[in-house]
């Protein structure tokens, strides 16, 4: 591990606070004191340890996701998929709706998908959070990145499937509590 490594994490924009997370990155910068910690919080707290900003310029999270060593990020798929595409195979902690996190699973079960397909590895404990997040900083840069081949797109193709389907069946469980809620005036 470099000195000078540098850990990204985006927990996205929602209005959910996200402080499971934010306890994991600050127990991962006592760890590795060495390591930069650089955090987009959002609406949760603020990290006690790493540094922290609430919101970020697009144009800036572009070039941190580029710099970064190791990113680490929520499930939203425009985040997952922008670290993807500077070549990171970026350590997904999804948000949990049971945890208040989110209204939804939907993160939960992109976040599962993408970890099928070897495109984001996917923790739910603080404790395979912080196994891969030590494997991450000890491979480096360079051996994460990979290079965008035929079965990378394929697998985006198949994510890009599942994705849409996801939408749908959202779509579908609206619909129906919409209908059940007409019924119960």
């Amino acid at each position: 591990m470099s000195s000078s490594a540098t850990v990204l994490a985006l927990v996205g924009t929602d209005h959910h606070p996200f402080n499971r997370l934010i306890d994991w990155l600050d127990e991962a910068a006592v760890r590795n004191p060495a390591v930069r910690f650089v955090v987009q919080h959002g609406a949760s707290r603020a990290p006690l340890v790493a540094h922290g900003r609430d919101f970020l310029p697009y144009e800036e999270v572009v070039r941190l996701v580029d710099e970064a060593d190791v990113v680490v990020c929520h499930g939203g798929p425009g985040t997952i998929m922008d670290a993807r595409g500077a070549g990171h195979v970026p350590i997904c902690v999804p948000r949990d709706p049971g945890l208040g996190e989110h209204v939804d699973g939907h993160q939960q079960r992109f976040a599962a998908v993408m970890n099928d397909e070897g495109m984001v590895v996917t923790c739910t404990s603080s404790a395979s959070f912080q196994v891969a997040l030590a494997e991450r900083l000890e491979l480096g840069k360079a051996t994460e990145r990979r290079d965008v081949d035929d079965a990378t797109v394929a697998a985006r193709h198949r994510v890009t499937i599942a994705l849409d389907e996801l939408v749908e069946q959202t779509e579908r469980n609206r619909s129906r509590k919409r209908f059940r809620a007409l019924f119960r005036r």
